[in-house]
């Protein structure tokens, strides 16, 4: 049986095959995910939105398909780190700008449509610079997106936010983008 305290270093693969075999439940990763953003976002800056329900209650239904052994997918269960730039159905999507209205978004990006299909676990909108355009990840809305393993340094861009989320195992797996 895997230690609690491992978790949030597990790959995607990992944890996909800790769920099948019963050792590891998505709501343990959900979890995980959430204590290490509340325990290193405030040293980064790599979320800048959190939806503690919505993403517990994902992982809910995923270990309820994983307990019956019908998963959705590869993905079913994974906590996923969502960049700021891609719609997401009830959350705002602000893109990094202050221009932008907080507003609930009424429909999923196609992205992240494929990604509900297949059970993953949201945890919550990674830091990107205003629109993603730009090579380091700095706003005026969400402020400096600093590099995991020195502060003193960017974390890069325009995916900075997800880049600083997932060495600190705030995710498994993260959604960025490029132009």
């Amino acid at each position: 049986m895997i230690q609690k305290n491992d978790t949030s270093e597990l790959t995607a693969v990992e944890m996909v095959q800790l769920f099948a075999e019963k050792a590891l439940s998505p709501v343990e990763a959900a979890k995980a995910g959430l204590e290490r953003i509340h325990k290193y976002n405030e040293k980064v800056n790599a979320y800048n939105f959190l939806d503690e329900e919505t993403t517990l209650a994902a992982a809910r239904r995923s270990e309820e398909r994983w307990r019956r052994g019908i998963p959705l997918g590869p993905v079913d269960g994974v906590p996923v780190a969502v960049k700021d730039i891609f719609i997401t159905k009830g959350w705002p999507n602000r893109k990094g700008s202050t221009i932008i209205s907080d507003e609930p978004q009424p429909v999923d990006a196609p992205a992240i449509a494929a990604l509900r299909r297949g059970g993953f676990v949201p945890l919550g909108r990674t830091t990107t610079p205003e629109f993603g355009w730009k090579g380091v990840t700095d706003s005026k809305l969400d402020g400096v997106t600093s590099n995991p393993w020195d502060p003193t340094k960017t974390a890069g861009g325009s995916s900075g936010g997800t880049g600083a989320a997932i060495p600190l195992g705030m995710g498994a797996l993260g959604l960025g983008t490029d132009a």
